[in-house]
Parts: C-alpha cells; structure tokens; sequence
C-alpha cells in the first residue's frame, strides 16, 4: 500500500468518529454485562468435540484448539460467526489467546466457543475481548485453565443496553474503526510477506553462478574468527551482543536487556558479522556497524581479504543455503550448536569487485524494506498495530460505575 493511500484512511478516521463514540459512552449509558448473561451473550459449547490426529482427514475447514488453528479437516462442529477463547494455557497470561471466525470449523473441547445475541455485535464482543485480563480468572499451575463457570464471570461494556438499536450503533462505529487499522496492518503484512518471496527469489538468482564463471571461495579463505577482545567497561546494551538479542530470520539485533559486569570479552568491529550458534535454524545474523563485544554463543566473523566486499560476505552467510549448510553440520539435538570447523569450510562464488558491488546494491533495498525495525515495512506495520491498540485503549477503556459488580 502506498504511503499516501494510507495517510487518506487514517486521516478518514476524524476526531468527530472517536470523539462521538466518547461521548454516546459517557456516564450511565454503559453497562457491564458478564458473558454469562444469555439477554446478551450465547454459549455454544456443546457442540465442541475432540477428533484423533489419526482420525483427521485433510480438508478445508479449520480445526481449533487451544493454540489456534492446528488443522484442516473434513467436516464441522460449528457454522457462523464467533469467537473462540481458549481453554487451557499459561497462568502469566493477560492476553488471552483469542480468535474471531466465521464460517464453518471444527472446535475440540480445549476452547470456548462464544458469540452475541441482539443487542451485542460478535465482532464488538471480539475486540474487547482482547483487552481483557484474563489471569483472575484462570485456576491451575504452570498450564492454566479457563472453566466455563469462570469464563461466564467476564464482564462485557454494552453501550445502551436498554436500546438494542442505538446500542448496535455504537458498536458498529467502534467495530469499523477498529477494523480499519487490522485491515491495514493486514495489508502491510500481506505486502511484506510477498516482499520476502521477491527478496528470497533474487538472493537466490544473484547468487547463483554458473560454474567456472567465477572463483569459489571457503568461509576460511577469506575470514577468521574474530581474535580480539574487549574489557566490559566499554560495553553498554547498545554494542553488547548476545544470542537473546540478536533477532530471528535475518532481523539484525534489538538492545541487549543486560551487560556484563566483569571480565574481557569477544571483540567485534565495523563490518565483521555476528551469528548466533546456539539453534542455526533460527537465522540470527547481524553485520555490525560499530565496535563491541559478544559471548561464546555468538561467532563474530571477521573479514581478512580485501577484494571481498563486506556486505556481499553478510548477504552470502545471510543465505538460506548458508543456514541449511550449518544444519546439516551442527552438532546437538536438543540445542544444536553450529560446527565452527565446519562453517570455516562452507564454499561460496566469489565474482569481481564490482558484480559483488552490484549484487549488494540490489539486495540491500529489499533488506531495507523487509528486514531494519527502523524503516520500511516491518516499521509501518509496528506503528499501525500501535495506533490499533491506542484506539483500541480509547474506545473499549470504560470505568465501572460505582455499585456495579
């Protein structure tokens, strides 16, 4: 979606829609209503039913159980629109595990299966429902459960129950607003999606050479392991590096969440590259643009020949063939840890300076806009699901009337 297509539906969503919705919610007119009353709310548990994985026949209908969609499968429990919460999952949770669907699907007995009667919008009851506090309600130890005598104890704000119409009303302004922003973010997802398909295809043909068109290389010819090190006091969350901070699939790294306090450490410098080794299949790979340190779990690759361009060596490890290489050699089950050994052996085309410079301007603006947290699409899709959850917090946030349970 274009920048400006955008802005014209934000700018769409005028003060006057949420500042009336504020408004016509003021005071008395919202009343809190638990999902077990059936004026407002219908329960439609029982037709929930588990099935065998051995017994799942592939289909199109989507099978729900505690963790989402786990299947597709022949044949349905339920058909229309509702919202499923689950039943079994994790005590520390406040964001409940919630989903919306409409349409036929099969629902096992680990999730809930609710939707509104007159007077109170499934889609409405769905958005709010995301905001709810859910851990009050959950009894259990480590794996939590939500019981339907607990579940029905919810408590639902209904603008102006006592008239349906103008209630609806309401709820279908909050509704449209709200859906506005997950639409967009929803097309900015879709969006990045097929970008990374784009970027994946020409890595892969930008890559490829035919053989004997250019020199092959191993990792080892023209790279080492970084030997410096570096004392902890020079270290802050910015340019220390860990294998928590560095990000899946290629995402570069976030500030690091603790700092060592003693000791020398693994130096890294401007343009060496950083790959965690503690799970490969995780992708996390990083090309330094500063002076810091690491630990252990983190490889710090550092360039030695002259006539390979820095970034075309990152793109290269940034490959998937890289990450299937280091798989393939990596030692462990359980937490498989990369073959240092190995990865110095890991062969790869080496073409002119100025192909290579070429093949890393090409690339580079596709990492840009699929990859950096700080531009281009994963950044737009941050903000719109900020500016969802903002208007989200505005129009469902209702204080509880003195009095009301």
């Amino acid at each position: 979606m274009k920048h400006a297509d955008f802005m014209k539906k934000l700018l769409d969503l005028s003060a006057d829609q949420a500042g009336g919705v504020e408004a016509c919610l003021s005071g008395r007119q919202v009343e809190w209503k638990a999902l077990g009353d059936e004026n407002f709310v219908e329960v439609a548990n029982r037709g929930r039913k588990p099935v065998k994985a051995s017994l799942r026949l592939p289909g199109k209908t989507p099978y729900y159980g505690a963790n989402n969609i786990q299947d597709y499968v022949e044949g349905h429990t339920h058909d229309g629109e509702f919202v499923l919460i689950a039943e079994d999952g994790t005590a520390s949770l406040e964001n409940y595990s919630i989903q919306y669907t409409t349409g036929k699907f099969w629902a096992n007995n680990h999730v809930h299966v609710v939707c509104g009667k007159t007077g109170l919008s499934t889609r409405y009851l769905y958005h709010y429902l995301r905001i709810v506090n859910f851990t009050p309600y959950l009894s259990g130890g480590g794996r939590a459960k939500l019981t339907k005598e607990k579940m029905l104890e919810i408590q639902i704000p209904i603008p102006c129950p006592d008239n349906p119409e103008k209630s609806l009303k309401i709820q279908t302004k909050i509704v449209r607003i709200l859906d506005t922003f997950t639409k967009l973010t929803a097309e900015l997802t879709a969006e990045l999606t097929a970008r990374k398909k784009q970027y994946n295809y020409y890595r892969d043909q930008l890559l490829s050479f035919e053989e004997g068109k250019v020199e092959w290389k191993s990792l080892g010819e023209v790279a080492e392991y970084s030997k410096t090190r570096i004392s902890f006091d020079q270290l802050d969350k910015t340019n220390y590096v860990g294998v928590d901070n560095l990000l899946q699939n290629r995402a570069g790294k976030k500030e690091s969440n603790r700092v060592p306090i003693k000791g020398n450490l693994t130096g890294y410098r401007d343009n060496d590259i950083l790959i965690g080794n503690i799970r490969p299949y995780l992708k996390k790979i990083w090309h330094a643009d500063r002076v810091g340190g690491t630990n252990g779990d983190v490889l710090v690759i550092h360039l030695t020949d002259k006539e390979v361009n820095p970034r075309y060596l990152y793109q290269v490890l940034a490959d998937e063939r890289f990450f299937e290489y280091n798989m393939q050699h990596a030692k462990g089950a359980k937490m498989p840890r990369g073959n240092k050994a190995k990865i110095m052996e890991y062969y790869f085309p080496v073409p002119s300076p100025a192909e290579q410079a070429r093949i890393v301007a090409i690339l580079d603006k596709f990492d840009a806009l699929t990859h950096s947290i700080s531009e281009g699409l994963p950044r737009e899709i941050e903000l719109r699901q900020q500016q969802y959850e903002y208007y989200r917090d505005l129009l469902l946030s209702f204080p509880k009337v003195k009095g009301e349970t």
